[in-house]
């Protein structure tokens, strides 16, 4: 699924509901898939984030953790509630993670439907908000318990609040369905007001998102592919048909792993008129197979596919199997073998050059999942293009840069601002 959203900046005394800070985030409170790790790369969540103490000594419960924190910048958690889950959450244990957080999602959903009930529905559509995002947290611990087939239920009730949210933005949300391959891909469509006339449009391309996650993984079945520019090029075509567009003014943003594939669509989509990764990604294997031992790259390389599983298999940490297991699935394989091998066909290197459009690359100082890539990246994409770091001291620091969304978001729409000539 592929949410779209219009460019701009917020109309003077509007309802914050559908701003320029929250476009970036409107998909990733509720729709992104829970980023504890981009494949099965081993990185210190704590280690670029030197200004404040560890919540969780557990690499993956850290970084669920700051993606949570972070996502009270979009009202889509409070501050002091996540803050009260880490007391409740045992370091390491899934199962208690899952139920702090799916417990925080109950009360967030009752606080929802009482201000629903009484007409508050500014107060409705923000409870809905967090019960949204902190469902959708719990979802990432669930393949780590005894009972992972709770993912499909909490998942639902994720979605189910975020689609009452949709409806209480001023103006609502739109919800659409984009003709994909004989299927159609869902959407949500989100103004800055009502007003008339043709817009800039911003297309954000989740990295767990897509066919392969969400909506389109859970109902329709859809996986992954690399050839990305087959799903963007359906959705330019939708968005060119709405009258509120502006043709000349597309721009297409990727979160995550969104970092390969928005470079990659672009590299054969031309009506796009600016791209932007966070962060930058030229090869996704290196997530996956970077980090194996020489006898299992040796398995990998050889093709000894049996052998290969059955070392992961009894190898394997109870943690690093749950997210193996979160991470094939979007694939559409069940053999860890063919995942490391399907994610072989993610690389750059001979597309990213026949980019046309302006390109932004964010590049976060302790990018734990593909280190050096951002850089790369830019390198081999050709001008006009820019690298914008961001730092531990800005607090800053890791994929995504999971707890400096408003810096993040400044910077990138600051850069839409003047490529496509939007007016301050």
């Amino acid at each position: 699924m592929i949410p779209l959203s219009r460019c701009t900046r917020p109309r003077a005394g509007a309802d914050r509901g559908a701003s320029r800070r929250r476009f970036l985030g409107l998909s990733a409170a509720a729709l992104t898939g829970l980023l504890v790790s981009a494949g099965t790369g081993r990185g210190d969540a704590g280690g670029a984030m030197r200004q404040g103490r560890r919540f969780f000594q557990d690499p993956s419960f850290e970084y669920a953790f700051l993606i949570a924190l972070g996502r009270a910048y979009y009202t889509s958690a409070t501050i002091g509630k996540v803050l009260s889950l880490a007391g409740e959450i045992e370091d390491g244990d899934f199962e208690s993670a899952y139920r702090a957080f799916e417990r925080a999602g109950d009360e967030a959903r009752a606080l929802a439907e009482g201000s629903e009930r009484r007409g508050h529905r500014v107060s409705a559509r923000e409870a809905c908000m967090w019960a949204a995002g902190y469902y959708h947290s719990s979802t990432g611990f669930l393949d780590g318990t005894d009972d992972p087939s709770r993912f499909l239920p909490t998942w639902e009730a994720s979605r189910a609040c975020w689609d009452r949210a949709v409806t209480l933005f001023d103006p609502p949300g739109e919800r659409v369905r984009i003709p994909y391959e004989g299927t159609a891909l869902q959407g949500y469509v989100f103004r800055a007001s009502d007003a008339a006339g043709r817009r800039p449009l911003l297309i954000v391309n989740n990295g767990s998102d897509g066919p392969g996650q969400g909506y389109a993984l859970w109902k329709q079945g859809l996986s992954f592919r690399p050839d990305w520019e087959k799903v963007i090029a359906p959705v330019v075509d939708y968005a060119l048909g709405r009258p509120d567009v502006d043709p000349k003014r597309i721009a297409l943003a990727g979160i995550s792993q969104g970092g390969y594939w928005v470079p990659r669509a672009v590299a054969f989509e031309r009506r796009i008129a600016a791209a932007v990764a966070d962060p930058g990604v030229v090869d996704v294997s290196t997530a996956w197979g970077g980090h194996l031992p020489p006898p299992m790259k040796a398995l990998l390389e050889a093709g000894r596919k049996a052998e290969f599983d059955r070392f992961i298999a009894t190898s394997g940490s109870r943690a690093e199997l749950a997210t193996l297991r979160f991470r094939m699935r979007p694939y559409g394989v069940s053999s860890p073998y063919d995942a490391f091998k399907a994610a072989e066909a993610y690389n750059l290197r001979g597309v990213a050059e026949r980019i046309e459009c302006p390109v932004l690359v964010t590049d976060p100082e302790g990018e734990q999942f593909w280190p050096g890539q951002s850089q790369a990246l830019y390198d081999l994409v050709r001008d006009p293009k820019a690298l914008v770091r961001f730092t531990a001291e800005e607090g800053a620091g890791l994929h995504c840069e999971p707890t400096a969304l408003g810096l993040r978001d400044m910077r990138i729409f600051d850069w839409l601002d003047e490529t496509l000539g939007v007016g301050a």
